[in-house]
C-alpha cells in the first residue's frame, strides 16, 4: 500500500465527524438505535452484532438499526442527545489492558449507564481478495494492536508490514482496488462486508480463547438495579492509603470485588493531605452482585462516609462468548 494511500486512510478515519443523523428517537414501532465505535466490518460492529444476536449488525429485520461513529465522545453524545438509544464501548483486552479513555467518559458523562457486558474472543484473521494466492503476498497490513497481535506469525511469513488507522478501512480498500498482493489482518465481519476470502483464522500468536475483548452496553438514564455485576466509581478524601477501607467496606460484606482499576481525577488533580500534595485519582471497582443487594447498597451508603464522591455507573448482567458464532 503507497504511503499516499495510507495517508489517506488517516484522514477518512480522523476526520471527526459528529454523530450519525438518526430517525426520531420518538417515533412508533422504530428500532434500537445502536451506534459502536469505528466502521463497517470493525471489531467493535462485530461485538454489536454478537450483543444484539445480529448476523451482520447491519438492519436486523427491523428490530435492530446499527450505525457506526468516528469516536466514543460521538457514541455517547448520541446517547445524551437521543438519537441512539444504546452504545457498544470497547473498555479491555486482555493482552493490552484497559482503554482508559472510555472509562474517563463514563466519569464524564453522568447520565450514561452501563447496562450490560458481553466478552467477546477476539479472531483475528487472515484476509485476501478471494483471486489472491498465499505464495504471492508481498505484505500485510492492518491496526498496529492487531500486528503487535500477530508479531510471531508475521515474522515466519517474512511480509513486509505496513500499519493503518484501522484494519476495516484497510479491508475495504484493498477489495475495492482488488490488490492481490496485500492481506490484511481483520476480522471475519469485515471479510463478509467487503467481500474477502478468509485465508486463516485465529491468525494471532496466542491460542484461542487467549485473547479476548470486555465490552460495555451503555445507555442514558437510571438502568436496573438487578444485574449480576456493580461498577462503582469514586474518589477519596485521603487519597490512595484509603483504597483499603474502600476495598473492605465491600469485602466485609460477603460482596467480592472482580476488578480495580483508577484513573487521574481530571475534576480535581491535586490533593493536600497533611500538608503533603497527591495526584489524585478516580478509582473504579467491579463488585459481584446487583445494586438492589442490601449488602451492595450497605458497602455504597459507607463509602459516602468517606469518598470525595461516589457514583453508581450501574449494574448489569454479563454475557462471556466462547466462540464468535456461538449460538444464543
Amino acid at each position: 500500500m503507497a504511503v499516499a494511500d495510507l495517508e489517506r486512510l488517516y484522514r477518512e478515519y480522523d476526520r471527526g465527524d459528529g454523530p450519525p443523523a438518526f430517525s426520531d428517537p420518538g417515533s412508533p414501532g422504530r428500532p434500537l438505535r445502536v451506534v459502536y465505535q469505528g466502521v463497517r466490518g470493525s471489531y467493535c460492529q462485530e461485538a454489536a452484532a454478537a450483543a444484539f444476536n445480529s448476523s451482520t449488525a447491519a438492519e436486523d429485520s427491523g428490530r435492530f438499526s446499527f450505525l457506526p461513529c468516528s469516536n466514543m465522545e460521538d457514541a455517547f453524545a448520541a446517547l445524551e442527545d437521543g438519537s441512539a438509544d444504546r452504545a457498544v464501548a470497547p473498555l479491555e483486552n486482555s493482552i493490552d489492558g484497559p482503554i482508559h479513555r472510555n472509562l474517563d467518559l463514563l466519569i464524564r458523562h453522568p447520565g450514561v449507564r452501563i447496562v450490560g457486558e458481553l466478552i467477546l474472543p477476539v479472531d483475528h484473521c487472515l484476509l485476501t481478495v478471494p483471486s489472491a494466492r498465499r505464495s504471492a503476498l508481498r505484505r500485510v497490513v492492518s491496526h498496529p494492536q492487531a500486528l503487535a497481535h500477530c508479531r510471531e506469525r508475521l515474522g515466519s511469513l517474512g511480509l513486509e508490514i505496513e500499519e493503518a488507522p484501522n484494519a476495516a478501512s484497510a479491508a475495504e480498500w484493498v477489495a475495492e482496488n482488488g490488490i492481490r498482493d496485500t492481506a490484511v489482518i481483520g476480522s471475519e465481519m469485515a471479510a463478509r462486508e467487503f467481500g474477502l476470502q478468509v485465508l486463516e483464522r485465529n491468525f494471532q500468536d496466542q491460542p484461542p480463547g487467549a485473547n479476548v475483548n470486555r465490552y460495555l452496553q451503555l445507555a442514558l438514564g437510571s438502568g436496573k438495579e438487578n444485574g449480576k455485576k456493580t461498577t462503582v466509581a469514586f474518589s477519596l478524601e485521603r487519597g490512595p492509603s484509603d483504597l483499603f477501607r474502600a476495598l473492605w467496606t465491600f469485602e466485609s460484606r460477603g460482596v467480592r470485588v472482580s476488578r480495580v482499576d483508577h484513573r487521574p481525577n481530571r475534576a480535581n488533580p491535586i490533593r493536600v493531605v497533611e500538608k503533603a500534595t497527591y495526584i489524585d485519582y478516580v478509582y473504579f471497582l467491579d463488585l459481584e452482585g446487583p445494586e438492589s443487594d442490601p449488602r451492595v447498597k450497605s458497602g455504597i451508603r459507607l463509602l459516602h462516609e468517606f469518598a470525595g464522591f461516589v457514583r453508581v455507573l450501574g449494574s448489569y448482567d454479563c454475557t462471556c462468548r466462547t466462540r464468535l458464532q456461538e449460538d444464543s
